[in-house]
């Protein structure tokens, strides 16, 4: 199997996207390459300003006169484009998510890719956003917004916007956001967008609601539960999602935040994975007992915590995973298309 192999400026990451089994490795040196086999499937890391490379400059590549054959980065119809978020671990959890599902609804025998993406990574929105969330991490239970506690979120959104565009030049016909931070800015960075721009709370919200529910108290609302850090509750976004498809949000109170939530989250820090995953299961149960039918666990430092046999997690919604299941849709919708 033969690889184009792209030359830039500042970190290397190879990426290996084959499918049914997908291999990622990571790695740092001067230079950075990007290797995918054919469709393209493509992870970009921004350099230490957050710019990323311009696929219309003069790099040349290996087997190739010039980089004008891999322009756009993807050609396919289908193609999809990915922008990081917080934690690179997350992102690539998602994009094992992706892969994955893609490789389990291709019909196709020929063990070739099943989808073509562009991924892109910045190390310094990475940093931005966890600076951000660690601002609200500080004023425990209090669910106050950004401009209240005087946050300038301005680069942040400027960075996210760019990687849009950046991956609407690049071919991509479809993009995501695997960052539950990021989406505080959603309508801001997908203004004037040209594709889709799917958004994780309301997939996770039309999958609860074709899911049909039934309230678990008679009379009263189809309740879901909500467990996410203080930033992203202070956003809204999920609350207001949810709420449009008629399902009431129950959210942690001040007490279980401050008690639960946020000790969770310092122990986590601390690597007391023991103590973390506890204080979790409280927080979990102190929602269910409110007659909720499912918790929306949007962090996924907390998601990893739980034992996969759990049987908290049977209560809980993964929203990583419905934005991938959305994602292959759209995909698949796109391939009936064509």
């Amino acid at each position: 199997m033969s690889f184009q192999t792209l030359n830039y400026p500042s970190h290397t990451l190879i990426s290996y996207v084959n499918t049914p089994r997908t291999l990622y490795k990571a790695r740092s040196f001067e230079s950075f390459q990007v290797q995918a086999s054919p469709p393209s499937s493509i992870i970009l890391n921004a350099d230490e300003s957050g710019k990323f490379p311009d696929n219309n400059s003069n790099k040349k590549l290996h087997g190739s006169s010039n980089l004008a054959s891999a322009s756009p980065l993807v050609s396919q119809a289908s193609g999809v484009g990915i922008i990081g978020g917080a934690s690179v671990d997350a992102t690539l959890k998602f994009l094992r998510k992706l892969v994955e599902l893609s490789s389990e609804d291709d019909d196709d025998d020929d063990g070739g890719d099943s989808l073509p993406f562009v991924l892109c990574s910045d190390p310094v929105l990475n940093k931005e956003l966890l600076a951000y969330d660690k601002s609200y991490f500080h004023h425990s239970g209090r669910m106050m917004k950004a401009e209240n506690l005087k946050l300038d979120s301005s680069p942040i959104v400027h960075k996210i916007r760019n990687k849009r565009v950046f991956l609407e030049k690049s071919g991509a016909s479809c993009i995501v956001m695997p960052c539950h931070l990021s989406h505080s800015w959603y309508e801001q960075v997908s203004k004037e967008c040209s594709v889709p721009f799917l958004h994780m709370a309301e997939c996770v919200a039309k999958e609860l609601k074709e899911a049909k529910l039934k309230p678990l108290e008679a009379g009263s609302p189809l309740r879901i539960g909500l467990l996410a850090t203080n930033a992203t509750l202070a956003a809204g976004f999920y609350q207001e999602k949810l709420q449009n498809q008629g399902f009431e949000v129950m959210v942690p109170d001040k007490a279980t935040m401050e008690h639960t939530v946020i000790p969770a989250i310092e122990a986590l820090k601390r690597k007391d994975m023991e103590g973390a995953c506890n204080l979790l299961r409280i927080a979990l149960q102190v929602l269910l007992v409110r007659a909720v039918n499912s918790v929306v666990l949007a962090s996924d430092d907390m998601w990893d915590l739980l034992p996969q046999d759990d049987p908290l997690l049977k209560k809980c919604v993964d929203p990583m995973d419905a934005l991938a299941r959305s994602t292959i849709k759209w995909v698949k919708s796109c391939a009936e298309k064509t």
